[in-house]
């Protein structure tokens, strides 16, 4: 069974499968996107918020600080190699309140053996949608040192 590590800035880090992410609300996404190398794709997806999967684990911000919380990224790793990365505002309602799903259905079937998908419905091309989610990385970004 496939399963995904949520790991960085929380407190609770887990490993999922694709049955615990059906612990959380389900949604659905019908979506169309562009697919570089398959032309236009048009998909049901069902899953879970990701933010509400990562808010479930603790993330390491003030939630009560806008400014705290814009800072903090995803990088998001499937079974292929593929990586993505959003940004946390994205995500969260006081910004884009964008609904990315971590899926664990496409098109009726169910992806227990494949594993999650990552899907982010606002795309037009589907370069950050990660097939076999691995690993789900949660953090802060860190302001360069200037050398000063």
């Amino acid at each position: 069974m496939a399963k995904l590590m949520l790991h960085g800035d929380l407190e609770h880090p887990a490993t999922l499968s694709v049955a615990d992410l059906r612990d959380w609300a389900q949604h659905r996404a019908e979506v169309t996107f562009d697919c570089a190398t398959n032309g236009p794709q048009h998909h049901f997806f069902e899953g879970a918020l990701l933010r509400d999967v990562v808010a479930d684990a603790g993330p390491s911000f003030d939630a009560r600080r806008r400014k705290d919380r814009s800072r903090f990224l995803l990088a998001v790793s499937g079974g292929d190699g593929h990586h993505s990365v959003l940004s946390w505002a994205e995500l969260d309602a006081d910004f884009g309140d964008s609904a990315v799903l971590l899926a664990t259905r496409l098109d009726g079937e169910d992806l227990d053996g494949a594993g999650a998908q990552l899907v982010v419905p606002s795309d037009r091309c589907g370069a950050r949608y990660v097939s076999a989610v691995t690993h789900v990385w949660f953090g802060a970004l860190s302001p360069p040192s200037l050398g000063l």
